[in-house]
This record gives structure tokens, C-alpha cells and sequence, in this order.
């Protein structure tokens, strides 16, 4: 059992070198508007996915364009000799999850409160190259 955990543990070691990504953690903005501009650009080719997120007027697409441009210097850093053109990369995984919450109180009438949840949300970007899907 135990060298099965350790051989699982080495192949995921080696797929974690051929994937470039880049997150972003506690984002103030609600997961739900972030998802909003993830789902326009999940699958997309990079060059089209800079093009989706910079034209958009939502506030979501700056924190996201920001955050592919990082995951494209990561590609870059482990790929020196190779030009991104050439590559083909493309938005393999982006996944927006929920994080921490400010939780404030609005006064009402009557004495009563009102809780505002301020959300935030972390998001996982994964770049993949085409030639390496086959593997």
C-alpha cells in the first residue's frame, strides 16, 4: 500500500512540472460574478482568452487578465528557449472558489439588524500546451 501511495504521489510530482498556473486568493469579489467571467474564458486559447477579458467592462476581467498574464510568465520562466506563439497554449482548468467572508451589520427599522455577507473568492488558473494533451 505504501508504494503505491509513493508511486501516485511521484506521478502527480511529474504532472505538476508540465502545468503552469497561477492563483489568485481572497479576491473581493463574489465567487459568483468571478464564474461569470471564468465560464467566457475556460477552454480558450490564450491570445483569444487576453482578448475576451480586455474587452470586457466587468471589473472580474481585470483580476483575471492580470492573473492569466501571470500564468504566462510562470510558462515563460520554465520555458525560456520557446516563444509563447509557438506553443499553443491554451486555458486548461479555472476553477473559482469560495473565500473568506466579511460578515457586517446593517441597521434596520425596529432595532432590528441586517447581516451583510461581503464575499470573496480564490481562483486557480492552469495553462496546458496542446502537444501535451496526448499524455
Amino acid at each position: 500500500m505504501g508504494v503505491r501511495k509513493r508511486e501516485r504521489a511521484e506521478a502527480i510530482k511529474e504532472a505538476k512540472k508540465v502545468q503552469y498556473f497561477a492563483k489568485l486568493n481572497n479576491c473581493p469579489t463574489s465567487p459568483r460574478k468571478m464564474r461569470l467571467m471564468a465560464d467566457l474564458i475556460r477552454g480558450e486559447k490564450v491570445e483569444k482568452a487576453l482578448n475576451i477579458l480586455k474587452f470586457s467592462s466587468k471589473e472580474a476581467s481585470r483580476r483575471l487578465e492580470k492573473l492569466l498574464l501571470s500564468a504566462m510568465a510562470n510558462w515563460q520562466a520554465k520555458n525560456e528557449d520557446a516563444s509563447i506563439e509557438d506553443a499553443d497554449l491554451f486555458i486548461k482548468e479555472i476553477r473559482v472558489d469560495g473565500g473568506a467572508m466579511l460578515k457586517r451589520l446593517r441597521p434596520a427599522p425596529q432595532g432590528r439588524a441586517h447581516r451583510i455577507r461581503k464575499r470573496s473568492n480564490h481562483v486557480t488558473l492552469v495553462l496546458a500546451a496542446k502537444d501535451n494533451t496526448q499524455s
